[in-house]
């Protein structure tokens, strides 16, 4: 090689070495921690395609400060060892500026610690469990709910319009669904509700029946389930297979119409009753987005608009800070501003939590669709 291309292969081989960062630089990396597969993927599914959306929405207006957001996706499996293993990936690995996630409480206390530690802006737009936020965390934020909240909502339902005086409460052993159910099961006492019986069932299990003949046996008048939809589908079948027709109470967690196949269709889901969010998609804010989701084919069930809130949420306090990617200082400016979301107009406490309880109750009707009680 002569002296002369020499130079030139040296001089393009720092220009191509001091201009990758700069290309990395071109977009904001946000990680989305999520269920993609297992048994709660139908979730994992709905946290993606809203988190895509926006970006993509985001990234059409421009971006935050002249930077498209990409999405780098991390799959979960709703396992708490597998979200650890996620969150590292996208500190160590993926180098992300803001993390989407995660879904299951379980996988988020985790998954926290870590992007907290790395100074990492983490925006939950599913996890409900108190624990989220009350571990002093200075980077975290949740658009959702908190299970006590929630508890109350589901209490006063059972107490109120199903006059429900004894019942069974019936968990999934996972951080979500024992939190949940310990919640309502502690607001239904203070309204002089009698629990007579608590359980559990673990998830994947197929066979229910044991549990549905000792509910039987407890002679309740109502049961509340804490967890997701596979397992809250499958007790409700053979509870109405065994005759079993008392009212089933559920949560966020049967947010899905895969709750409606794993309960083995309409007849058997239909009137089953859950607490959720108050449904944006009727959000005026909301509808722009709706037409653009149903372009895609979804009906932006479940915790779609919710992820979508999410990176909203992180744009805006990127934007806001002029590209600043300190996951304190964004945390701290969200906690402190409200913003314009497709939920509408959200502003947050010093823990990172909503500042409103937005709880209210569901059945499934008869079109495999749920609806608010009225």
């Amino acid at each position: 090689m002569n002296k002369g291309f020499k130079k030139l292969f040296i001089a393009a081989a720092l220009t191509t070495a001091l201009s990758a960062p700069a290309l990395a630089e071109e977009f904001i990396k946000i990680g989305l921690g999520a269920p993609i597969t297992g048994g709660s993927a139908a979730f994992g599914k709905q946290l993606l395609l809203g988190a895509e959306s926006a970006a993509e929405a985001i990234n059409a207006k421009g971006g935050v400060n002249g930077k498209k957001i990409r999405i780098i996706q991390g799959d979960d499996a709703c396992e708490p060892k597998q979200a650890v293993a996620v969150a590292n990936r996208f500190v160590d690995q993926e180098k992300v500026d803001a993390v989407v996630g995660h879904f299951c409480s379980s996988s988020t206390i985790p998954a926290s610690e870590i992007y907290d530690e790395a100074n990492i802006l983490n925006v939950t737009p599913a996890s409900t469990n108190p624990r989220v936020t009350e571990r002093d965390l200075t980077t975290l934020i949740r658009v959702c709910g908190r299970d006590d909240q929630q508890g109350e909502v589901d209490a006063k339902f059972i107490h109120e319009n199903l006059k429900a005086k004894r019942i069974a409460v019936i968990n999934d052993k996972d951080t979500y669904g024992v939190g949940l159910a310990n919640a309502t099961r502690d607001a239904a006492k203070q309204l002089g509700v009698e629990v007579v019986l608590e359980d559990g069932v673990t998830r994947g299990e197929r066979d229910y029946n044991a549990l549905v003949t000792k509910i039987k046996a407890s002679d309740v008048d109502a049961v509340f389930f804490g967890g997701l939809y596979a397992e809250a589908g499958l007790l409700v079948r053979q509870m109405r297979q065994q005759g079993l027709t008392i009212p089933f109470v559920s949560d966020d967690g049967i947010a899905d119409p895969a709750f409606v196949t794993a309960a083995g269709g309409i007849p058997f889901a239909e009137g089953t009753y859950m607490s959720f969010l108050k449904d944006p998609r009727g959000e005026p804010a909301a509808q722009e987005v709706m037409l653009k989701l149903k372009e895609k084919g979804s009906d932006a069930e479940g915790f779609t608009l919710y992820s979508y809130a999410a990176v909203e949420a992180i744009a805006a306090a990127m934007d806001a800070n002029k590209g600043v990617k300190d996951g304190t200082v964004l945390a701290d400016w969200i906690k402190n501003n409200d913003i314009d979301t497709v939920l509408g107009r959200k502003g947050w406490d010093e823990k990172g939590d909503p500042k409103t309880n937005d709880f209210i109750i569901y059945v499934w009707n008869k079109e495999g669709q749920y609806e608010p009680v009225q």
